[in-house]
C-alpha cells in the first residue's frame, strides 16, 4: 500500500538534509498527494518539487527572522486539516530532532487532529557520511550525544556528559568559543578532533576540520552547520589521509583543507 496524504490529517515529514535523493520514498509520496505543504526555510526547491499539486507556504524561521510565530504555524495546520485538506508539515532533517515537532504534536492532539510522523535523515548522519567517518565505533565510541546550540529561552539544557561519546552539536552558531569551553569543562581532551560541516549533503557543502584546542579560533562556516567532536573522526585508512576535503557533493573547492593533523 502506497503512502498518501489523507484529507483532514497532518503529516510531520522529514525532508532530510537537502539532497532530494536522500528524501524517503514515503515522504515523496506524501508530498505528491498533499493539498498544503508548510515547509521550513531550509527545505530546498528540489525537495519541494515533489509537491506538484500542493499550495506551498514557507513558514520558516532563521537567525531570529520569523515569517510566522510557532503558534501561528500550529494554528495553520489545525485550520487546514479542519477544512478537510491533507497537510504536510515539512521539516529539515528529521522532525523529531530539534525540530519543534513536540510542540506541534501537542497542538494537534489538543485540537483532535489525526497526524503521523515520517522520519528523515538528520544532519548528523549526513555530515558523518560526507566526511566518511563513523559516529560510533567499538574501538573508541559506543554512544552519541546530540545537543543544540539553540534552545528555548529560560531553559537550562546543557550538553550531556558522556565519557567516550561522539558529540554532535546542532546549530552551533557563531559562538564556537562558548561551545569549546563547555566541551572542555565536560572533561573532553583538548586534542580531540572536531569537524564542522556546513550545508551537509548539498551542492555548496563545506567541511572544516580542527581540534578542540583550536575550535574557538576558527571562523564559523555558513549556516546551517553541525559540529562533530570525537575520537572516531580521527580514524582513517592510510590511503585516505588526503581525501577528506574531497568528500561529498562539492566539499568542494570552497572548503578549506582539513587540519586534523592526526
Amino acid at each position: 500500500m502506497t503512502a498518501a496524504a489523507h484529507p483532514g490529517t497532518v503529516s510531520l515529514v522529514g525532508a532530510g538534509p537537502g539532497d532530494p535523493e536522500l528524501l524517503t520514498l514515503k515522504a515523496a509520496r506524501l508530498l505528491a498527494s498533499a493539498d498544503i505543504v508548510l515547509h521550513d526555510d531550509l527545505v530546498p526547491a528540489a525537495v519541494l518539487a515533489h509537491a506538484e499539486r500542493a499550495l506551498i507556504i514557507n513558514v520558516g524561521k532563521r537567525c531570529g527572522r520569523k515569517n510566522l510565530t510557532q503558534e501561528q504555524i500550529e494554528a495553520m495546520m489545525v485550520e487546514h486539516a479542519r477544512r478537510g485538506l491533507s497537510v504536510v508539515r515539512l521539516k529539515s532533517g528529521d522532525p523529531l530532532v530539534f525540530g519543534r515537532a513536540g510542540e506541534e504534536m501537542d497542538a494537534l492532539r489538543a485540537a483532535g487532529i489525526p497526524f503521523e510522523v515520517v522520519p528523515g535523515i538528520t544532519a548528523a548522519f549526513a555530515a558523518a557520511a560526507a566526511i566518511q567517518r563513523p559516529l560510533t565505533d567499538r574501538r573508541s565510541a559506543s554512544s552519541i550525544s546530540f545537543s543544540s546550540g539553540h534552545h528555548a529561552p529560560g531553559s537550562a539544557l546543557q550538553p550531556a556528559s558522556l565519557s567516550g561519546a561522539t558529540r554532535v552539536v546542532y546549530m552551533p552558531g557563531h559562538d564556537l568559543h562558548a561551545i569549546a569551553a563547555q566541551l572542555r569543562s565536560d572533561g573532553l581532551s583538548p586534542g580531540l578532533p572536531c569537524v564542522i560541516v556546513s550545508r551537509a549533503a548539498q551542492p555548496d557543502q563545506q567541511i572544516l576540520g580542527t581540534t578542540l584546542t583550536d575550535l574557538d579560533r576558527v571562523a564559523p562556516l555558513p549556516a546551517p552547520s553541525i559540529l562533530l567532536v570525537g575520537e572516531t573522526l580521527a580514524q582513517r585508512q592510510p590511503e585516505a589521509v588526503d581525501s577528506l576535503a574531497e568528500c561529498g557533493p562539492a566539499a568542494t573547492a570552497a572548503a578549506p583543507p582539513l587540519t586534523l593533523g592526526l
